[in-house]
């Protein structure tokens, strides 16, 4: 189960939104160790630079790998109980515990899978890149995992490694106020979540469905399934595709189209 994890940023100032609401609370209580490390402090010139232009031109700057190299090993170091080697090329590679995950456009897309996947690591290490990316030989030798969290340009890895890290702390037994509400979450058993209403029963003449009122679990337990897989037609069809519904999933779903489209 994931115990610790451990950011690479230029920006380290920015994870301070993760001292709020269920990450916050997860955090203070102990349940997960979050730390962020910035690669200049593992810069070896007066100026800490930490990126340079690319081989064969172009525009923007990149990442070089040696600060981050040395980030990720003296990282790992820690972890082991060791102080960070000085003047000493540092161990590393691929083949330690901790995992390094590259917040990357060109990384798998983003799904709960993954985050249950990842979760199952005790540590891991979010690299959060600047610029126009990071030099291809820091990912080949020191990166177990890309992941993109979708089609579209950002300025940095910092705002997708928080939603990797929100994600990922949802998970640990304890960090939500009732058990099941990761359970229960969208995309968590493959299907979108199904609609909630709370009080007061009736709002602008609309009033709350009348199986949530009539106190048979059952009952409610089917109307959500029915309405999940519904809302999943409706909106992400594409989650169905490759998913083997039940007997009883297939009627509920089929009955919901009928009604839908009369």
């Amino acid at each position: 189960m994931l115990k610790r994890i451990d950011v690479i940023s230029l920006f380290p100032e920015m994870f301070e939104a993760l001292k709020h609401g269920i990450t916050g609370r997860a955090i203070r209580n102990g349940l997960i160790a979050v730390d962020v490390v910035n690669p200049r402090d593992f810069t070896r010139d007066k100026h800490k630079t930490v990126d340079d232009r690319p081989y064969g031109g172009g525009p923007g700057m990149l990442m070089k790998a040696q600060p981050i190299k040395e980030a990720i090993c003296s990282i790992r170091e820690r972890s082991a109980g060791k102080e960070p080697s000085a003047g000493k090329e540092p161990s590393a590679g691929k083949e330690q515990s901790a995992k390094v995950v590259y917040l990357s456009p060109q990384g798998q897309p983003l799904t709960q899978d993954i985050v249950k996947q990842l979760s199952s690591t005790q540590q891991l290490i979010l690299l959060a890149g600047r610029y126009e990316g990071v030099d291809e030989r820091l990912i080949e030798h020191y990166v177990d995992y890309e992941c993109s969290i979708g089609d579209y340009v950002l300025s940095g890895g910092e705002l997708p490694a928080m939603v990797l890290i929100d994600a990922l702390i949802r998970l640990i037994p304890g960090a939500l106020g009732h058990n099941e509400s990761a359970v229960n979450d969208s995309f968590y058993n493959g299907l979108l979540d199904y609609p909630h209403y709370t009080r007061p029963d009736n709002f602008e003449d609309e009033s709350v469905p009348g199986v949530l009122l009539s106190g048979d679990h059952k009952k409610i337990e089917q109307w959500r399934l029915k309405q999940a897989l519904g809302r999943t037609w409706q909106r992400r069809p594409d989650l169905l595709e490759n998913r083997q519904l039940s007997e009883e999933q297939q009627l509920l779903l089929q009955d919901f189209i009928q009604q839908f489209v009369r």
